[in-house]
């Protein structure tokens, strides 16, 4: 009886961070930190690696020649943050440290791009489920 608990105890807490998880997967739109208007749309994926990637996959503006590059790279799943990758800023055509945070009352994503991977130097930008 113990080891069925124990088992079933296992099963939910591997759920829940599943699910936990999954909130980051599907199609956001990024909002610019500069105008506050919209500028883009990401899908956020997980590969076979277990890790997550984000490619965009449409625009606001005329400008097309970014869609279908590879902006999130090698994120892993922490402590309900997205981790330890990169993010691929078109406009400064550079990389930086990522962070991404999951905020369940407003469905949104907060985006921490970073020139250090502590996060001090950089900005934030809010992505709004597509």
């Amino acid at each position: 009886m113990k080891k069925i608990f124990t088992t079933l105890v296992a099963l939910f807490i591997g759920i829940v961070a599943l699910s936990a998880q999954d909130q980051f997967l599907g199609n956001w739109t990024t909002i610019s930190d500069k105008t506050g208007e919209p500028a883009g749309i990401v899908d956020i994926y997980k590969d076979a690696d277990g890790l997550f990637y984000g490619k965009l996959v449409g625009t606001y503006g005329e400008d097309k020649s970014d869609v279908g590059k590879m902006i999130i790279r090698g994120m892993k799943y922490e402590n309900g943050t997205l981790t330890g990758g990169k993010i691929y800023d078109p406009e400064a055509d550079k990389l930086y440290y990522c962070t991404i945070k999951y905020d369940a009352q407003k469905n949104q994503l907060d985006l921490r791009g970073s020139l250090d991977k502590r996060g001090l130097l950089g900005r934030t930008q809010t992505w709004i489920r597509k």
